[in-house]
Formats: structure tokens, C-alpha cells, sequence
């Protein structure tokens, strides 16, 4: 059956919310109902592992502790702070999101749905988890977790890649969350999601609490399920990467035009296609960086979202940089670099 609406989601709140009470991970930002924080995990953890996400979390926190240091953050500062985390355009969302809560709000995170909905960078998802988590809303917030456990759980065959689908999911759904519960509602399914009813390899079921209650467990449907219509096959681009490196150990940078992947961010000087060692010098020579000396040259490959880069990275020395130099010389790791561009400096 693909109709999440026959689904009793009303009847699960008594079995999953003592096991969020007795396995839920000890993790920061559950520790606080404050918005700002919570707003800021919920960014950071969009597309990425809540391993990766604690130390920068703190870090952020430490740095920016509240709206009004985020909307006044210098760019190069809040990038550096971002460094690693990719998607970069997810900062300069918080950073406007930000501007606009000062402008708007008088400097305090709105508390209704369409005004939290109408912030930067806040999507149906991040709005529903901070309108429960944070203000008890019953607004669930739906990412891949919860459609993976609720597409087995209603032993739907529906392609939760599609947004109908998500959209189909919310009412039904809505009707699991209490007055008073609605944040440990949403962060118990989250949960559940992320730790039992995994998304590569076969659902725990002997761990689960809503196993009994789960329609696809019943019709032996769970390792085929969620569905995804597979998508279409990534774009692949050529491009050639330049290390260009002073005597004083500094590195050449320059800045990505404001449209487009990595806008606006501090990169490693590029050009498209694959270049050869000879081409490569020559385009150094055009840059106006002036190679001294080829000292290694090596490839590898980016994945984007959408995107694949195949990127040839060739390191010069080159002569000490003048005060007309075509570019900005840093000392490496004083900017942040999009990790596309970390991996050849590191690889270097």
C-alpha cells in the first residue's frame, strides 16, 4: 500500500518515546531548546555525519554565540569557521538568515512557522524541527531518515525522491505528534531513523520499537524499501589546478566569481580542461605568476552533489610575489578552501 493516510501514525508516540527516553544519543544541541543553536546543528547536519558536525559546533558556538555575531560576521571569518563542512552557501544563509531576524524580528528568532519558514536558507524540513523542537509545534520535520522509517513502516512503495511524496507524508504524519512531546517526537524519529532503521543495509528490526506495528517487517518488504528511481548520471568537468608557491612557503589564492559552485569563495587559481605539463607553464606564465620551477603534478576527483570534477593539480615555484601580484599570497590555512581545492593542497 502506498497511502501514508492508512497508516495509525497516531498510535506510535507510546512506543517510541520511552525508547528515545532510554537510547537517545547524548548530542549537544539536544542538551537546549534554545533556537539559535538549535538552528545552527540543524544547518550544519543537513548532508553531513553527526560525527563530523560536533567539533564544529562548539567551535561555531564559541565564536558566534548568538544572532547578533552572525549577522555582523566577517565573511572570510565565518567561512574559516565553515572550512570542511562544504556547502558553503548553507553560511552565507545563516549569515543573511541572520541580518534579517536583526531586521525583521528585532534580533529574536521568530516563533511562528511562516516567519521561521521565511528565513534564508530554512526549508520545510529545518522550520518543522525548529517550530517542534523549540516551541512545541506538532510540524514535523521530514528528511530522508524519517521517510526511510515511515515509507516501512506504511510499507509504501512510493519514490520518496519526489517532493509529492514528502508532501503526502506530513499530515498522516502530523497526527503522532502530543502537545508537550512535540520536539522529543520529532528527535525520537530522527533518531530511530538514523541508528535502527538504517539506510544501507538491513533495518535493525530486533531493535526496533515500532516493529510491531511496521507493515512492511509483517510483509517481509523492509530490505526493498524505501523506494528511489535512481537519478540521472552526474555532470563530469576537466579542469586544471594550480599550486602556485612563494619562497616564504605562501600559496597563491584567488576569489571565485559571486554565481555559481563555490561562489565566492577563496580557491586554488584554475583552468578548464586537462592540461599538459607544457600547457600547464604556460598558462602560469598568463596568469602572471611566474614559474620558476614545476615541483609535482597529480590528480584526483571531487564529487558534488551534482557534479564530478576531475581535476589535474600542478605545483610551481614561483618568484617572489610583488605588491602587483595577479593574486592574493596566504600562508595555507589562513583562509578557508572549499575542500575540492584542500584535497590537491593536502595530496601536494
Amino acid at each position: 500500500m502506498n497511502d501514508f493516510t492508512a497508516f495509525p501514525f497516531e498510535s506510535l508516540p507510546d512506543l517510541l518515546l520511552p525508547w528515545y527516553e532510554a537510547n537517545a544519543r547524548q548530542l549537544p544541541w539536544r542538551r537546549t531548546k534554545e533556537p539559535y543553536r538549535v538552528w545552527i546543528s540543524e544547518i550544519m547536519l543537513q548532508q553531513t555525519r553527526v560525527e563530523a558536525v560536533l567539533g564544529y559546533y562548539d567551535r561555531f558556538l564559541s565564536a558566534l554565540p548568538d544572532i547578533p555575531s552572525l549577522a555582523a560576521a566577517e565573511d572570510d571569518a565565518l567561512m574559516k569557521l565553515w572550512e570542511g563542512l562544504g556547502y558553503y552557501s548553507r553560511a552565507r544563509n545563516l549569515k543573511k538568515a541572520a541580518q534579517q531576524i536583526m531586521e525583521q524580528h528585532g534580533g529574536s528568532f521568530p516563533e511562528a512557522y511562516g516567519d521561521i519558514r521565511a528565513l534564508s536558507g530554512i526549508g520545510d524540513y529545518t522550520a518543522g524541527a525548529i517550530a517542534s523542537i523549540c516551541f512545541d509545534m506538532p510540524t514535523p520535520a521530514i528528511d530522508g531518515n524519517v521517510l526511510r522509517l515511515c515509507a516501512r513502516l506504511a510499507d509504501s512503495a512510493a519514490d520518496i525522491l519526489l517532493p509529492a511524496t514528502k508532501k503526502a507524508l506530513e499530515a498522516p504524519l502530523k497526527a503522532a505528534y502530543k502537545k508537550g512531546r512535540c520536539g522529543d517526537i520529532t528527535q525520537a524519529l530522527m533518531e530511530l531513523g538514523a541508528t535502527v532503521c538504517i539506510p544501507n543495509g538491513a533495518p535493525l528490526c530486533g531493535s526496533c520499537p515500532l516493529s510491531c506495528r511496521c507493515r512492511a517487517k509483517a510483509a517481509g518488504t523492509a530490505e526493498k524499501l524505501p523506494v528511489r528511481i535512481k537519478k540521472t548520471k552526474r555532470k563530469e568537468e576537466y579542469l586544471t589546478a594550480f599550486l602556485f608557491t612563494a619562497p616564504d612557503g605562501r600559496i597563491a589564492l584567488t576569489k571565485r566569481e559571486e554565481k555559481g559552485l563555490l561562489a565566492g569563495l577563496y580557491a586554488l587559481p584554475t583552468a578548464s580542461g586537462t592540461l599538459t605539463e607544457a600547457d600547464a607553464a604556460t598558462a602560469a606564465e598568463a596568469f602572471g605568476a611566474k614559474p620558476e620551477r614545476l615541483v609535482s603534478a597529480l590528480q584526483y576527483d571531487h564529487v558534488f552533489t551534482h557534479i564530478t570534477w576531475h581535476v589535474t593539480c600542478y605545483r610551481f615555484e614561483v618568484a617572489p610575489p610583488g605588491e602587483n601580484a595577479p593574486f592574493l599570497f596566504a600562508k595555507p590555512g589562513e583562509y578557508a578552501l572549499p575542500t575540492a581545492f584542500m584535497k590537491g593542497l593536502k595530496l601536494m
